[in-house]
């Protein structure tokens, strides 16, 4: 019987107007697509101050279905694209996914 295959959804929070810089990264590293939401931040002045960035509360939300396999390399492309560091300052995380219907992955 064939192993199943594992997948995890990669979840990057940034400021308003960068998905595009998001989504272009995770493709070059091997993601087909994502689904793009829309949020709002609740940072403070105090975040402001303790860590020196500016907090724009206006953020988009991106889900960019994977397999494990390229879990890794999906997330460092965004991190370079649109991290911390960046104007994007985005935050990056994955979760694994139990149980995938309804799409074909080929990866």
């Amino acid at each position: 019987m064939a192993e199943k295959e594992k997948y995890e959804v990669i979840v990057v929070i940034v400021n308003e107007g960068h998905s595009d810089k998001v989504m272009d990264a995770a493709r070059d590293a091997g993601a087909r697509g994502g689904t793009i939401t829309h949020a709002r931040g609740s940072g403070t002045k105090e975040i402001e101050k303790r860590y020196g960035i500016a907090i724009t509360p206006q953020k988009e939300m991106l889900y960019i279905l994977v397999n494990e396999k390229i879990r890794d390399s999906v997330m460092d492309a965004v991190n370079k694209a649109a991290g911390l560091d960046t104007m994007g300052q985005g935050i990056v995380f994955a979760l694994p996914v139990n149980n995938v219907s309804g799409i074909k992955i080929d990866q």
